[in-house]
């Protein structure tokens, strides 16, 4: 187990090689981290997005910072430093860099630190997946046969190490031999949904239809829609869910319709010293993403931008939240913390 190699990421055992998601599905090119600040650079610029695929893009670019500087705390506090400020929403990056640190000062003066500490990035890795996989079985059987889902964003492969979150679910429904079709927002400004989320289906043999962001209401009106599906980036311990900036729009539109609203997210997006939403950092980004479409520049620079990469969707719009560990609902702030007693 000191290597490993999917569809978002690839760890060599002297550097990270992640897909660059800025450039799918039109061009498929890849971007080699050779140390942690390349790694961190990678993180900051969304060449590697999604919570789970953030976190553990983290840990790898932590264990090439104890290659640079071994044993040095001080250096290592610099490099987990590095590694947290790129980005501040998801807090998947917060708890696999703690992690790591845990592991690094119980085995910083052991002979084999590098190994060890390496082997720990990678049980982080392979976690993700198990974890994918068992939401994939608990929220596939929320679902029935025949039904049409709709997904904001992408929480697929690619947003996590493998197999996805929310993807995750609808690809277990499948496995568990249930035909599901799926409609996907194009997720403005960075349409995420329109180039990896309708990508990765369309590579897996999905029935999967593209839809812009504001048309989801009228297609939950005409009754297409049987449930909705996303992935989040922090849930706080009363529940609210901090996703893709229009993730709250729709789950007011699927509450309004009658539609059940579901999160799938891994026990290490569960931020239970986060009270509520109110308190989750919004990261605001680079209103370049507004002013442009891909490559093609839309409005001049003298338009004011207001570009949130992420909202809040209040718990009371979320009819259940799909981890490893079992389909949690109401009330959240008692059952969420159960999750970690089990």
């Amino acid at each position: 187990m000191s290597k490993l190699k999917t569809m978002s990421m690839e760890w060599t055992g002297d550097s990270l090689i992640l897909v660059d998601q800025r450039y799918l599905p039109l061009e498929e090119t890849y971007i080699s981290c050779k140390n942690y600040k390349e790694v961190a650079t990678a993180i900051k610029d969304m060449v590697v997005r999604g919570a789970p695929a953030i976190g553990a893009s983290a840990a790898f670019g932590y264990v090439l910072g104890v290659k640079e500087f071994l044993n040095d705390f001080n250096k290592m506090k610099e490099v987990k430093k590095t590694l947290a400020d790129t980005r501040p929403t998801a807090v998947n990056l917060f708890w696999a860099l703690d992690r790591m640190e845990r592991k690094f000062l119980e085995i910083k003066d052991d002979k084999n630190l590098i190994d060890l500490i390496e082997k720990e990035a990678l049980k982080i890795a392979y976690e993700d997946i198990e974890a994918n996989r068992a939401m994939g079985k608990f929220g596939g059987e929320l679902l029935n046969d025949g039904d049409t889902v709709l997904t904001h964003c992408n929480a697929g492969a690619l947003a996590t190490v493998d197999y996805g979150t929310a993807l995750g679910v609808i690809r277990g429904a499948r496995e568990l031999g249930k035909d599901i079709k799926v409609y996907a927002d194009e997720t403005r400004p960075y349409l995420q949904g329109a180039r990896l989320t309708v990508w990765e289906l369309y590579k897996d043999g999905f029935d999967v239809t593209l839809i812009s962001d504001n048309m989801a209401g009228w297609v939950m009106k005409q009754g297409k829609i049987n449930a909705v599906i996303v992935g989040a980036d922090r849930i706080a311990s009363n529940g609210d869910v901090a996703n893709k900036i229009g993730t709250y729009s729709v789950a007011v539109l699927a509450k309004k319709h009658g539609i059940p609203f579901y999160v799938a997210a891994p026990l290490s997006t569960i931020d239970l010293n986060t009270p509520t939403g109110n308190e989750i950092p919004i990261e605001e980004r680079s209103h370049k993403e507004v002013r442009f479409c891909h490559k093609s520049k839309m409005v001049p620079e003298e338009i004011k931008v207001y570009n949130p990469a992420f909202d809040v969707t209040p718990n009371e719009l979320i009819t259940a939240i799909i981890t490893e560990k079992g389909v949690v609902k109401p009330p959240y702030s008692e059952n969420l913390k159960k999750l970690f007693e089990k």
